[in-house]
């Protein structure tokens, strides 16, 4: 093979490369997650990592609001029987701009933040601090758990036009992998990726 053949290879392979690395930093990761206990409550704090596609970066500027589900699971297994259930939390998290200000708003239960940035906009939709997931009267301390934690976009919030667009664009599929981690009531629950 020549030596012109083989730059061009190895040019289209760095860029395979670099396509396929900027695939991959899209979409939503959770970076730690942690259950503490506050006087009869479990509380939630995580972080999530989010990095949306250029369209759905595009549509926000455009006007269309994003609305984050964040779901919180916590099941038990018994052996006899289904699963069992004691707590399911979830919220949303609204990102909107404003172009008369521009500037990104985030409201999520009665929390509001603005931003100047979308990555200034994507960290909060991603901090979730002092969430309210289990009652203390919900678990029995002496039983181990399973605690289950995602994130994704709600696309039944979109603008119908823009849910249409959605089932044919994956771009516009975001969401997190499950993570499921042990829960025990007497013990230390932080998780860290």
């Amino acid at each position: 093979m020549s030596q012109s053949i083989k730059q061009f290879m190895l040019c289209g392979l760095l860029a395979l490369g670099l396509i396929s690395m900027t695939a991959n930093a899209e979409g939503i990761k959770i970076k730690t997650a942690e259950l503490e206990r506050v006087d009869n409550d479990w509380l939630l704090n995580a972080t999530f990592e989010i990095a949306l596609t250029p369209g759905l970066e595009d549509a926000v500027q455009k006007g269309v609001v994003l609305y984050f589900q964040t779901e919180f699971d916590l099941t038990r297994s018994r052996w006899y029987w289904f699963d069992e259930r004691p707590a399911l939390a979830q919220r949303q998290t609204r990102l909107s701009y404003q172009p008369m200000t521009q500037q990104y708003r985030i409201a999520s239960e009665g929390f509001t933040f603005s931003a100047k940035t979308m990555f200034e906009a994507l960290q909060a939709v991603g901090s979730i601090g002092g969430w309210k997931v289990i009652d203390n009267n919900q678990i029995d301390p002496s039983k181990s758990y399973t605690a289950a934690l995602r994130m994704t976009l709600d696309l039944s919030k979109l603008p119908k036009p823009f849910q249409v667009n959605a089932l044919n664009n994956r771009d516009w599929n975001v969401a997190s992998d499950w993570l499921r981690f042990p829960f025990s009531p007497s013990g230390t629950n932080l998780i860290k990726r």
